[in-house]
């Protein structure tokens, strides 16, 4: 196999070819059924060590060109396949490595979560004096529909309760009612 892609940031066993890389996104893009950032996406595959960031980048631009993706959104950069980029996927997807696909397509799947909870959530952290709160809120349409303020002892133990927040503000929201509404 030809190596044609830079190695830069890219862990044993990752991907350095460039035809791999292709069908790799267009795997991850026809496998996640929603539209996802290009700079989340290369970002992400840098970040696991699966590709190198520019290549993937390079990548990109090569299948819109070639019309196997399509840009969805032009403010957010988002991207999904086009029906000849999902051929790719499902005619090519064997010479990418099982694992290789299966870590991108979770790690791809878990990045989107975290985008769209963000999107549900607002989340400040403000110092008073000596204090520092965190307020998390769920929303919906745009509307709190719960907020928590907790007193922390620092920014960086706001810092982790955000993430925690993060990861799933609707099942935070649901113990919460759980807890106001249980009878025990």
């Amino acid at each position: 196999m030809k190596i044609d892609a830079l190695r830069a940031g890219v862990a044993p066993g990752g991907l350095v070819n460039t035809t791999e890389i292709k069908v790799l996104i267009c795997y991850i893009l026809k496998s996640v059924k929603e539209p996802v950032p290009a700079t989340k996406l290369c970002d992400l595959l840098f970040y696991e060590g699966i590709a190198n960031a520019f290549e993937v980048s390079d990548s990109i631009e090569s299948l819109l060109k070639n019309k196997n993706i399509v840009c969805v959104d032009e403010k957010e950069q988002t991207y999904t396949t086009t029906e000849s980029g999902n051929n790719v996927a499902d005619t090519l997807k064997a010479t990418v490595p099982l694992s290789i696909r299966e870590k991108a397509c979770k790690s791809t799947l878990k990045m989107m979560a975290e985008i769209r909870n963000a999107k549900e959530t607002d989340i400040s952290i403000v110092r008073n004096g000596d204090n520092t709160y965190i307020t998390c809120s769920a929303l919906d349409n745009g509307n709190p529909i719960m907020s928590v303020q907790l007193l922390v002892s620092d920014e960086s133990q706001a810092i982790s309760i955000k993430n925690k927040f993060l990861e799933s503000p609707s099942e935070i929201y649901s113990k919460i009612i759980d807890l106001f509404t249980n009878n025990n």
